[in-house]
């Protein structure tokens, strides 16, 4: 097995961090960073940074005038590349990718591009946070949202007064309000700097965390249920077609990204797969896109089958999109963490009331918000 150089900066790659300035800081570095952009400006208004990672970053909210996006990265362990299935000293439990017909990828597409959703958080002005935006996918017909830690962590904030929003449609708009049903304590511990660094980099190990919706944000009612892709057990191989999707902003200034950001929605494939020690596929590298932006952070891959494979977490962003390294952590990966965290399935906490999820999640929450606002000034 083969190291693979530092992942795209966890801040960057995913999440789209703006500064509420005037300026969008486009700043990246070379090893995966996670999207995000920062906002440093007055008044908090989406705005849009480039992605720096492969997992959906959030996008940094920015006042009225676009600042500079930056990235955040993490000090995580580099996944080694797995050898797949030529040599015999590799075992991978599973099978080998199958053509899907076009008819197929065009339906697991449509129900992606449904399950979609954008979060943006809003930091108060006059503070050293920033404003972001970034993606996450609908994986529990209850309204359970899967996302980046990296991005989620803006949730462990209201006592900060940062207030984070759920939008979906095309273009986005606000619909719900969320609450935390789930981050990576391990993840919050690794990177618990992230927020106060300039461009921050990471792998996206333990870069996951759940959202449950808890209102409507509108005057509309909750849907009875919402779109939605289940997460799979058997990660893809290399050449496995799949659906890229996100809510990519690298390119929008604060305005566009408060109005008119739309789903970025790309068909591809698996270029290749690594591992976070063992011989397990726990990064899928999906190569450069449209979707390699600041702001997928917390996008989904999907197969023809329907099943969610993958959740953006690092990119680079700097270049052509076409020539950048976008890559995802595999649901399978998620799996095995949270079973690792908890001691318990992760189906166990699908198949509970959300509500239920959330107020059991509460107690944790000052301790988790500590470990965050300990390195904050």
């Amino acid at each position: 097995m083969k190291r693979l150089a530092s992942l795209l900066g966890i801040a960057a790659a995913l999440s789209i961090g703006i500064f509420i300035a005037s300026l969008f800081d486009s700043s990246i570095t070379p090893s995966t960073t996670l999207v995000g952009i920062h906002t440093a400006a007055s008044t908090p208004s989406p705005s849009q940074a480039p992605h720096a990672t492969v997992t959906s970053t959030p996008t940094v909210i920015p006042s009225s005038t676009p600042t500079p996006q930056k990235k955040t990265t993490v000090s995580t362990p580099v996944p080694t590349k797995v050898s797949v299935p030529k040599s015999a000293t590799v075992s991978i439990p599973v099978p080998f990718p199958t053509p899907a017909s076009a008819a197929a990828l065009d339906a697991s597409a449509a129900i992606l591009r449904a399950a979609l959703v954008n979060i943006i958080c809003y930091a108060p002005q006059g503070t050293t946070l920033h404003s972001i935006s970034g993606s996450g996918v609908f994986i529990d017909p209850k309204g359970i949202i899967l996302t980046n830690a990296h991005i989620a962590q803006y949730f462990l904030l209201a006592n900060r007064d940062v207030s984070c929003i759920i939008r979906s449609g095309s273009p986005a708009v606000k619909n719900y309000n969320a609450a935390l049903m789930y981050i990576s304590p391990v993840w919050l511990r690794a990177n618990a700097t992230v927020l106060t660094q300039k461009t921050p980099n990471g792998t996206g190990e333990y870069d996951f965390a759940l959202l449950a919706v808890t209102k409507s944000a509108t005057t509309a009612a909750l849907p009875s249920v919402f779109p939605s892709l289940p997460l799979a057990q058997v990660p893809p191989l290399p050449g496995t077609p799949v659906i890229i999707a996100s809510y990519a902003a690298q390119f929008l200034d604060s305005n566009q990204v408060q109005s008119s950001l739309f789903p970025t929605v790309v068909f591809g494939s698996v270029k290749d797969v690594f591992t976070f020690v063992k011989n397990t596929i726990d990064v899928l590298s999906l190569g450069g896109s449209a979707a390699a932006q600041e702001g997928s952070s917390g996008g989904g891959v999907a197969e023809a089958s329907g099943m969610l494979v993958g959740t953006i977490t690092t990119s680079t962003i700097q270049g052509d999109t076409s020539t950048r390294i976008l890559s995802a952590i595999t649901a399978s990966y998620i799996r095995a963490e949270y079973a690792s965290e908890t001691g318990k399935a992760l189906d166990l906490l699908l198949a509970a009331p959300t509500l239920v999820s959330v107020a059991d999640f509460t107690s944790q929450i000052p301790t988790l918000e500590a470990i965050l606002t300990a390195h904050l000034p």
